[in-house]
C-alpha cells in the first residue's frame, strides 16, 4: 500500500470521526439536515427559473443541449461529406 492509499484511508477516518462528532448533538444534526433541505429546495427553484428563462429566450432547455450537440455534430459531418463530394465533382469536370 502506498502513501496515496494511506492518506486516503486517514482522510476517510478523520472525516468519519468529524461527522460522528457533528451528528452527536441532535439539535446540530437537525439544523444541518434543515440547511441541506433548504439548499436542495433552492437548487430546484434555481433550476426551474433557469428553464423558464431559457424557454423565454427560445433556447434549448438544459436537458436538450446534449441532443442538440449531437445533431450539430451530425450536421457538421454531413457538411464535410458534401464538401468532399463537391470537390471531387469539380476535380472530375476540370
Amino acid at each position: 500500500m502506498g502513501i496515496r492509499d494511506d492518506l486516503k484511508k486517514q482522510a476517510l477516518g478523520l472525516s468519519s470521526l468529524a461527522m460522528e462528532k457533528l451528528m452527536a448533538d441532535e439539535k446540530r444534526a437537525l439544523a444541518l439536515a434543515q440547511a441541506i433541505g433548504r439548499v436542495q429546495r433552492g437548487k430546484q427553484a434555481l433550476d426551474r427559473g433557469q428553464e423558464e428563462v431559457m424557454k423565454a429566450l427560445h433556447f434549448a432547455p438544459k436537458g436538450d443541449f446534449k441532443a442538440v450537440g449531437k445533431q450539430l455534430a451530425g450536421l457538421k459531418r454531413r457538411l464535410r461529406e458534401l464538401d468532399e463530394k463537391l470537390e471531387a465533382l469539380s476535380e472530375e469536370s476540370s
